[in-house]
């Protein structure tokens, strides 16, 4: 099911569904589309799911880091007039939502992360060095799920067309230099919002001991493993992951 974008002011999002608002945080190489699983499921389930698209590619350079796109988050819950959100990010999406969730508690109902940075992260923006070699570059993103199938051409070919970029991959590399810089290992033990952790156990972009860490380190956390699972879950295995999250959700009455 194709969503439709909408645009208001300098935002671009897709908005479905009615009730308390599931905010989806996409990562690095991650479209939209990625979470429509999630999306068609959720809006049927009492959630308005609304996915904003990142400026990832358009900030500036110097804001080109988490910090300003926590703050990106924050004004554009602010511009939507949410009172209360619940917020899922997958890669460079959990570091946004862990980080905006430190900044500003008070608007965060909970929080889900899967295969998120903000503690270690395998290379989110290196080894393009052969990133003109359509072939290195298919490997690298079926190596991102357990089921290389997954990685379909439309994937490659987008993970293609931004390493190839020059403007896309600077801006790439000054992300996963800030995802490093902005390590959360100090923050998470102080970090009291209810957070569910759903992670692949064959994930090799952020390992599972990353999401042991997590989970030792937030004070109010739930782990679960998906097996035969990457660094997509919600991509993957989207029935195992929105049954998952689904009974966090309905357990903790959000």
């Amino acid at each position: 099911m194709a969503h439709l974008l909408k645009k208001e002011k300098e935002y671009r999002y897709i908005e479905v569904g009615e009730g308390t608002p599931i905010i989806v945080l996409h990562g690095l190489m991650g479209g939209l589309s990625n979470f429509d699983s999630v999306t068609n499921y959720f809006s049927e389930q009492g959630y308005k799911v609304v996915i904003p698209e990142l400026p990832i590619y358009t900030m500036s350079l110097l804001k080109t880091n988490v910090k300003a796109f926590a703050n990106y988050l924050k004004a554009f819950i602010d511009f939507k007039g949410f009172k209360e959100v619940i917020l899922l990010g997958n890669s460079l999406g959990g570091h946004i939502g862990l980080y905006h969730t430190k900044m500003f508690p008070e608007k965060v109902k909970a929080l889900i992360i899967t295969g998120s940075s903000g503690l270690y992260e395998s290379a989110m923006g290196g080894g393009y060095t052969k990133r003109s070699d359509y072939e290195v570059i298919k490997k690298k993103a079926q190596d991102v799920f357990y089921d290389p199938e997954v990685a379909t051409k439309e994937i490659v070919d987008e993970v293609y067309d931004t390493v190839n970029d020059r403007n896309k991959l600077i801006k790439t590399l000054a992300i996963a230099k800030s995802a490093i810089r902005h390590n959360m290992s100090k923050d998470l033990p102080n970090m009291e919002t209810p957070t569910c952790i759903i992670w692949g156990k064959n994930d090799t972009v952020t390992p599972p001991e990353v999401a042991e860490e997590f989970n030792e380190l937030l004070p109010n956390s739930d782990l679960f493993w998906i097996d035969k699972c990457g660094h997509a879950a919600m991509m993957e295995h989207p029935d195992t992951f929105n049954d998952i999250l689904h009974k966090w959700l309905s357990e903790k009455k959000f």
